[in-house]
């Protein structure tokens, strides 16, 4: 047991030297665009939501 424990962490680390991590330029330009999508997605559904509230208010009242 102790065996299959020692190489499944072995082939992890050699996995793991294998992976392509991202330079810091890259991953500050990743979170920019993910920031600017969350705040265009979150102003759209924040009108649409005004707009739709807006009309069923008018049907209601």
């Amino acid at each position: 047991m102790i065996a299959k424990i020692k190489n499944f962490f072995q082939e992890v680390k050699i996995e793991a030297k294998k992976v392509n991590y991202p330079k810091k330029n890259e991953v500050i330009a990743s979170t920019w665009v993910v920031i600017v999508t969350v705040f265009i997605i979150s102003f759209f559904l924040g009108l649409v939501d005004f707009i739709l509230s807006r009309i069923i208010s008018s049907f209601i009242g």
